[in-house]
């Protein structure tokens, strides 16, 4: 499935460079199309005609050696790729990366692309420890980044641990991978919310719940990985930003359900995962309560009920809802898929080992309208989100 496919390979200046040529044979070989950037420094451990033979492409090396003045090439080359390689990413890319800045032309090129990158490190195990290139890694993934781990082994500088580049035949293997998952939502439009939603009660309190949004989270990665639209509006934002996704932070209930109708009308398929408050304080202090002898009693009120509002106004949409429960799972899951006028309801029992709340980790049913039920093993986020989308999708041919 990569045969075909444009990819644009970043080689940065490490001793790691010679694996990148290996890098370019392989994915040649595979059906790939291949373009080179080499930084200076990398020119210094492997030619640009190496690379020139290998991909029999032009390889770039300078911002400002526009040879077609019909185009302008770091924006050229940005726009063509499907894929982005750094291979391999040295501390210095990585932390120039993470900060904006663009002084060469792969820099330019990976600030001008919209494409997805993915960043294979190679480094000293003592620099790739080292707490500044820890946290520009964590920014970039936070960008939305993605990072192919370097393995343990013999280094060049002598030391035996964490930084090699990893092997072309695995980078090979996780691009076809990163290829080979079927489109299955392809021009779908989908709506997800996530996280916890917070209800003030004055400027230092408020009233939430211990969602994470981590399935919201794994649910929008896995449909823009099938090819769909996607939209998430969270209420959690200490979670990495999906890939591709259009990502709308809110803080309250009002604010998720304003947010949420203006996106309903557009969506093929909308998924409230989002464990939004049922009730919020009736008065808000605007300054901060002081404590007073006695109990305290906070008058609540009803937020409004988004699943139910939803349900109501649908049309061609497909309506997926959560239930989180501690108990009478099937009971509350089916009442809710029919007063809520939904499509397919997932239930979960929170109190259940790897179930819970803020893990890695889920058990879910799925109860449809049809009156079937599917059942989930224990599985990561990420694989329930994938088991989840393909059987909206069978529902989908269904209909």
């Amino acid at each position: 499935m990569s045969e075909g496919k444009n990819i644009l390979l970043c080689v940065s200046g490490g001793i790691a460079v010679y694996k990148a040529a290996a890098l370019t044979s392989k994915l040649v070989q595979a059906g790939c199309a291949v373009k080179v950037i080499m930084t200076e420094s990398a020119c210094e451990f492997v030619t640009p005609l190496t690379f020139q033979a290998l991909s029999r492409n032009e390889v770039y090396t300078d911002t400002f050696d526009e040879k077609e003045p019909s185009s302008i090439a770091h924006i050229d080359v940005a726009d063509w790729a499907d894929l982005i390689v750094i291979a391999p990413a040295t501390a210095n890319i990585i932390g120039k990366l993470a900060n904006g800045i663009a002084d060469d032309m792969l820099l330019t090129t990976l600030l001008a692309t919209t494409a997805p990158v993915w960043i294979a490190p190679a480094m000293n195990v003592h620099m790739y420890d080292h707490p500044a290139v820890k946290k520009n890694i964590s920014t970039l993934y936070n960008n939305g980044y993605r990072f192919i781990e370097p393995g343990e082994g013999y280094l060049a500088c002598g030391y035996v641990g964490k930084g090699r580049l990893e092997e072309p035949e695995v980078i090979v293997q996780t691009i076809q991978s990163f290829f080979n998952q079927k489109q299955l939502l392809k021009g779908k439009k989908i709506l997800i919310t996530a996280g916890a939603t917070k209800e003030k009660l004055d400027p230092v309190r408020y009233f939430t719940n211990r969602s994470s949004g981590k399935m919201g989270y794994a649910l929008a990665e896995e449909a823009n990985k099938m090819g769909a639209e996607v939209t998430l509006i969270s209420g959690s934002d200490h979670l990495p930003k999906p890939f591709g996704v259009n990502l709308i932070n809110i803080s309250t209930a009002e604010e998720m359900f304003q947010e949420t109708m203006k996106y309903f009308n557009h969506a093929d398929i909308v998924i409230k995962s989002a464990a939004v408050a049922d009730y919020r304080p009736k008065i808000i202090s605007p300054e901060k309560m002081k404590k007073k002898s006695g109990n305290l009693v906070v008058e609540m009120e009803r937020t409004k009920d988004i699943l139910l509002e939803m349900g109501q106004r649908k049309d061609q949409q497909f309506l997926v809802g959560f239930a989180a429960e501690t108990n009478n799972i099937e009971q509350y899951a089916r009442e809710k898929l029919k007063k809520k006028n939904a499509d397919m309801i997932i239930a979960n029992d929170v109190t259940a080992q790897g179930a819970g709340f803020a893990g890695d980790t889920n058990i879910v049913t799925m109860f449809h309208k049809d009156n079937s039920v599917k059942e989930l093993p224990l599985l990561t986020k990420h694989e329930t989100a994938k088991q989840i989308l393909t059987e909206i999708v069978l529902k989908l041919g269904d209909d």
